[in-house]
Order: structure tokens, then sequence, then C-alpha cells
């Protein structure tokens, strides 16, 4: 192409404030913000000046007319937010990258009722003076846990930074070389310990540690033990490791602290699923279909019972409320905790402090059905079984052919990887070829449907679909592979 063509190709190009001169694009910036037509016009000229310049658009009109589709198509998207509810239809009840807990009624409510107005975070009515965010949540907190203390923070791995900053900086804390757990986004165990000022020092092997490895390393550099819960992953075979009770009087006989990185963080004992009659079954998928034995999800409260001088965990994981890390232990070191400059800058904010109180009533209350990750983890098959066969007929009744599946749920979120309880899916029937196809088609239904592929299958495992989500469920899939539609 020489450059006289593609200096003519582009002279036939409008300029932007031309088309925003048209009749259709006038119409659209009274019904749109001013800057999200504009960008839609400089995108689409872009594009058009592109496929100018490579030859894949030819013209020989003297002007070149813009879509004013596109345009509409392009100033919307720009509004659209960028965080977006969806349908989890993954199975996987504490799914990181779908947000982890879904939060109760009860903690929405009070969110909105304190997000709307101004609230008392740090002020005491009582006394009409400055008071402590951290306050409001220490008693529902005492009587969960059975510490004497609490602290939130944003996360747990600001919890394990603070307890590490604030009680162990410069000196020594001995940790066992299987706890030093990866978690989310490629971070480790080690990295925080690091961040923290605290030195780590390893002992044991990957798969045995023993007392002994601990006291070795023990001196006068040493200010405490820690110990990390295996919560998102499980050692089996030949395995050994110091329990807690056991290393906790050790330390305090040493004069050393016990620090528990829970991770996950239980408030009262996790039942196994209840499995019920179901009759004929569907074939299972090709996904593992057995499941390893593992102990009992040990509660906050036993943790602490144990001696633990500082217990830390997560809000949005079993416990099943907002992002946020709780740290749980005795009044002394706590209060050491509460004075470390490290405190404000990983402090909560008042929606997070609003709905973890809200979390927390629950429990205290009894009414643990009433928070969601609680309730999907505790579902039977007969129920799940149920719902599934809802979202089955519901397809049907809209041309759309699907199977039940009976399938294997996951707790997710990092937090009893070896608990894998059984579920039903619902798979539309489609050609193997086309399954990809149809998980990225649910995908950019409004509001999008995440679902999973194994075996070959579309599967919509209805553990972690509502059935208020149903109807979306029907229409995505109906959009995608219904009548006279391709995938």
């Amino acid at each position: 192409m020489t450059d006289e063509s593609v200096t003519l190709r582009l002279s036939r190009l409008p300029q932007v404030q031309a088309v925003l001169l048209q009749p259709e694009v006038v119409k659209l910036l009274s019904e749109l913000p001013r800057w999200s037509v504009v960008q839609a016009v400089r995108d689409e000229l872009a594009v058009t000046r592109r496929k100018l310049l490579d030859g894949t658009l030819l013209s020989a009109e003297p002007k070149l007319v813009l879509s004013n589709a596109e345009i509409a198509r392009r100033a919307r998207e720009l509004l659209t937010s960028r965080l977006r509810k969806v349908v989890n239809a993954t199975g996987v009840v504490l799914h990181t990258n779908l947000g982890r807990a879904p939060l109760a009624e009860r903690a929405l409510r009070r969110m909105a009722e304190l997000a709307s107005g101004y609230c008392n975070l740090e002020y005491q009515l009582e006394s009409g003076t400055r008071g402590s965010r951290q306050q409001p949540l220490s008693t529902l907190l005492r009587q969960l846990t059975g510490a004497e203390a609490h602290l939130v923070v944003n996360n747990n791995a600001a919890a394990v930074l603070l307890a590490l900053g604030g009680l162990c900086a410069g000196r020594e804390v001995v940790v066992s070389r299987g706890e030093l757990v990866e978690i989310g986004g490629s971070f480790r165990v080690p990295d925080v310990m690091e961040a923290s000022g605290a030195r780590l020092r390893e002992v044991g092997t990957t798969n045995r540690t023993h007392l002994r490895d601990y006291l070795a390393v023990t001196g006068e550099a040493t200010a405490a033990y820690l110990k990390v819960h295996r919560s998102n992953f499980a050692q089996v075979g030949f395995v050994a490791e110091v329990g807690l009770a056991e290393l906790a009087h050790t330390a305090h006989e040493r004069g050393l602290l016990c620090l528990y990185d829970l991770g996950s963080g239980a408030l009262v004992p996790m039942h196994r699923e209840r499995d019920g009659a179901l009759g004929e079954e569907s074939a299972a998928t090709d996904e593992d279909s057995s499941t390893a034995s593992e102990m009992p999800e040990p509660t906050v409260a036993e943790v602490i019972a144990q001696g633990c001088d500082v217990v830390m965990l997560s809000g949005d994981k079993l416990l099943g409320g907002p992002q946020a890390g709780i740290l749980c232990g005795s009044a002394t070191v706590m209060a050491k905790l509460a004075k470390h400059p490290l405190l404000r800058a990983l402090r909560p904010d008042k929606l997070t402090l609003a709905a973890l109180e809200a979390t927390l009533e629950l429990y205290r209350d009894g009414l643990t059905d009433q928070i969601p990750t609680w309730r999907m983890l505790q579902m039977s098959e007969v129920e799940l079984r149920s719902r599934a066969e809802l979202l089955q007929a519901a397809l049907t009744q809209r041309g759309v052919s699907a199977t039940l599946v009976r399938v294997r749920s996951a707790v997710g979120g990092g937090a009893q990887p070896l608990r894998k309880p059984w579920s039903w899916a619902v798979s539309p029937t489609v050609p193997a070829m086309e399954v990809l196809h149809l998980q990225a088609a649910l995908r950019r239904h409004d509001p999008p449907v995440v679902a999973r592929v194994s075996g070959g299958r579309l599967l919509c495992d209805v553990r972690t679909i509502s059935e208020a989500e149903l109807p979306i469920c029907v229409s995505a899939l109906a959009q995608a592979v219904g009548p006279g539609r391709s995938v």
C-alpha cells in the first residue's frame, strides 16, 4: 500500500464532532453521559482507522459512516460496572475468584443501615467521648471464642502480619517446615513473616516434625512457636506433627508465645453432609468419587482452650462473613497488639464491622442456617437433587434438554481440602466440542452464570445456586442452547 493510498483512506474518516451531530448519536447523548458517547465514538474511529490501514476495510465512499449501533453498544459497555453480580454454578462454596462467602440477609441490612448515614463507629454514646471501633464486637467474640480479648483487621494475612510484627519483630519464630503454606495469589507464609520483621526458623521435614525439632533451635533469640493449620492442603501417609496443646505447654515452660494461624476459622463444629436415600441415580462425572478421611475442622474455642496466646482466622471463609481477619487471645498479649502502629493501617471500615457483627449475632442466636455458607455446606443430597430437578424441569419447558449428574462439590477458599460433599448438577445436552463455547456464552449473560466443565460436560452444580437464581440459569441456558440458537 502506498503512502498516498493510506492518506486517501484515512481522509474518509469523519471528525469526532461530525459524528456527534448525527441524529442517532444526538439521541444517544440525551440518554447517556456525554463522556461515554464521546469515548465510544473515539474508540469506533480507532477501530475503523486500523481496518483502513491494514486493508481489511475497503471503501470508495468519499466519507465513511460509522455504525451508530456499535457506538451505542460501546457507550453502554463503558457504563457497565466492572464489578458485577454473578451466579455461582461451580459448586465451590467459598470461591475466592467469585468473592468467597455471600453475606446473610441480616448482615446486608446492617450494612445498608449504617452506610446510609452516620454511626457511632468510634464514639461512646453513654459518655459522649471517643471510643474504639474494636469494642462493639468484643462481647460477641468473647462469647463465641472463649478468648479474653480480640482485634479485627482487614484479612487473615493482616492478622498474621500484626501478630508477628507486634510480638516477634527482630526475633525468631519457630515453625514446622510442613506448615509453610502458600495462600491465594502466590502469597506465602514465609513472605508474610519476613515483612513483619520476625525471623523465620524452619524445623522438621516436609512430612514429619517432632517436639525435639522445636527444642533443638530454641534459644535466647526465640520469641514464639508458630503453628499453621493446613486449611488449604492435606498430608497423608507417613506424617507427624506436634499437637497444639503440647506445643503451647512447651512454649510457656520456656517463656515463649504460642501463635496459631487457624486460617479458615470455624466458630461451631462442622457436621458432615446428610446423605439421603436417592433411588436411581445418574452416572457420576469423571471427577474423583472418593474422599480421603480428614480430621474434624477445629473450632476457634477448641484451639483457644488448648493454650494458644493468639489465634488468627478469616472472616469470609467458614465463618461466612465479610473479608476480615480476627485475632483472639489473652488480654495481656492483645493489649500490646492494640497499641501497635500497624493496627491503624490494617483496621477494617465500618461496613466490614457491621457485616461481621451481624454475622456473629447469628451464631450467638443459634441461627447458623441463615448464614449462606453454612446453609450450602449442610444441604443434604435429597435437597440438592430436588433443586436440580426443578432446574431440569424448567429447562425442559424452554425446550432445552439436560440431564441430572451426581457430582462432587468443594468447600473452597482454602478450607477443608479433603471435604468434597456429594451434590447434584444439571448438564445441558450439547456436543462435547461446543461445551467450552457454552461456558463462555453463560459468562456473557446478564447477570453472568459461571459454571464448570468436567468429563467433557458443562455442569451447573445446584449447591451454590439459590432457588431465587434458578430462573437466571434457565434464561442463560435457554438463550445459549435453546431452539434455533447455536452456541
